[in-house]
């Protein structure tokens, strides 16, 4: 498929979200021949191309180099690898990309992959220091990650996952419930500032939501509002549904600091007992 034929599929696709129901399963494809790995690469790398020429990545790239005191910094040089320039220990950033979709059959996946690895190409992140992972991921399409040179997860963690450095969720599109588990599990005022979400943002999150049933089923997200700083980022038309309603987030130590101690003790594990249609594919027990 070109370039042109791509960006034609975009341009007619229904606008809206991506939703977990809406994914192809593996399971549920019917036979077909094995994906081609070579030709999907090629097709990503030209939809990276395309995003360069693109007005709104230079500012998708500005908002996310200068998003907050935890921006990123540039990588060391050869020899001093782990220090800052005030020659102190410092800690290298890592990314983890869930709820990506099936991207051998989804035009959008496929631009959200590009833009995935144009976003580590820019803050230099190395790509196998970036962890991906749905459940929707064919074999075909775990062959084209790994060539890719991206670290494969083999669990469904749930979006359950301690940030220990410095890291970049990116999370286009993903369901609430991924959004709560992630900050449930990083609920401290040691480690929220270590996370920087690229995903919906919260904000629109709350407008479209019942404040009590917010408060209720999301209460991570809830709390999250007040106390996160967001930076939209810009999505031309004829992309929306791709890249429509995502923001850069993050967290201020000093803000979190000002709470009270009550604040981050024993929150407890997400449950989502009154969420029928849960917008997210659990694990499997």
């Amino acid at each position: 498929m070109s370039d042109n034929e791509e960006r034609w599929q975009v341009v007619r696709r229904r606008k809206g979200r991506k939703s977990v129901t809406s994914q192809v399963s593996p399971d549920s494809t019917s036979p077909q021949e094995p994906l081609d790995v070579r030709s999907m690469i090629n097709r990503i790398r030209v939809l990276m191309c395309e995003i360069r020429c693109e007005d709104f990545w230079g500012k998708w790239r500005e908002q996310f180099l200068n998003s907050g005191p935890s921006a990123v910094s540039p990588p060391a040089k050869d020899g001093d690898a782990g220090r800052n320039d005030d020659g102190e220990a410092s800690q290298l950033w890592e990314c983890v990309c869930y709820g990506l979709g099936s991207f051998s059959s989804s035009v959008s996946s496929r631009y959200q992959l590009a833009m995935l690895l144009l976003l580590l190409d820019t803050i230099q992140i190395a790509v196998r220091d970036c962890s991906i992972y749905d459940p929707v991921f064919t074999s075909g399409e775990i062959n084209v990650l790994r060539e890719l040179g991206l670290t494969v997860l083999t669990e469904n963690e749930e979006g359950k996952r301690l940030a220990t450095r410095p890291t970049v969720f990116y999370l286009m599109h993903c369901g609430k419930a991924l959004y709560n588990n992630l900050l449930w599990k990083n609920w401290s005022k040691q480690c929220l500032p270590l996370i920087k979400i690229i995903g919906n943002s919260f904000d629109n999150i709350k407008q479209r939501s019942l404040a009590r049933h917010l408060k209720r089923d999301y209460s991570y997200i809830s709390q999250a509002v007040c106390l996160c700083q967001e930076r939209q980022l810009p999505c031309p038309s004829d992309m929306n549904g791709i890249f429509n309603d995502t923001a850069v987030i993050t967290f201020e130590a000093n803000v979190l600091d000002s709470l009270p101690q009550s604040t981050w003790e024993d929150p407890p594990e997400p449950e989502y007992q009154h969420c029928p249609k849960l917008e997210i594919i659990r694990r499997e027990n």
